[in-house]
């Protein structure tokens, strides 16, 4: 003899499985951004709930509730090489819609080739472009110490691909952060917590235009 359920058991069944389909479906429409940089984007010294990272979260949610997730694929001590060698793999598990790369300064402060930083940049950009993400490039700049030839040499990486490859660009990611008050830490090199607000400002004004918040 089969047993039959009450309706109103029936009923919530119907209820949570069609509500278990719409959380799914929701989920799946999010595009993704994914961020793929060094210890910048990678809350270095600092607690990772205060990161940038992370503040672009909250502010996506509230300017576009449930549209975008965010991927930080960022790691300290990431070089254009290390970047390029992961981004395929990365590519293929987050399809992006906006790739954001923030690269080159530990190359820069290694000394590496200007030509060498800059190739590796170009294929990071032609990859996300081929699986149909758009790109914004984050630029840095070095201490006047390495040189004036070699500082020049490695800020024309930043903005010559930016030019050829038409990308929304931001040319000094420290801008209004690097001579703060308080606002980078005793080794000169990474912002602190009280930073990261301006951070996320000056990537705000160069993402939205890739947003398409209209």
């Amino acid at each position: 003899m089969k047993t039959l359920l009450p309706t109103n058991t029936l009923f919530l069944w119907l209820l949570l499985i069609l509500f278990s389909f719409h959380s799914q479906a929701a989920e799946t429409e999010r595009k993704n951004l994914l961020i793929v940089g060094d210890s910048l984007s990678a809350a270095y010294g600092i607690d990772s709930d205060a990161a940038w990272v992370e503040l672009l979260k909250d502010r996506l949610e509230q300017e576009t509730p449930g549209t975008w997730s965010v991927a930080n694929a960022s790691i300290s001590g990431e070089t254009t090489d290390g970047g390029l060698r992961r981004l395929p793999d990365l590519l293929e598990k987050h399809n992006p819609a906006i790739v954001v790369i923030e690269l080159g300064g530990n190359d820069g402060l290694r000394g590496f080739p200007p030509d060498v930083i800059r190739n590796n940049l170009a294929r990071m950009i032609e990859l996300s472009q081929q699986e149909g993400a758009e790109v914004l490039l984050v630029g840095i700049e070095i201490p006047p110490n390495y040189g004036q030839r070699y500082k020049a040499a490695f800020a024309d990486v930043y903005s010559s691909l930016a030019k050829e490859y038409n990308l929304a660009f931001l040319p000094f990611f420290l801008a209004d952060v690097y001579d703060g008050e308080a606002m980078m830490q005793a080794d000169g090199i990474h912002p602190t917590a009280k930073a990261q607000p301006q951070l996320l400002d000056n990537i705000w004004s160069e993402l939205l235009a890739l947003l398409d918040l209209d």
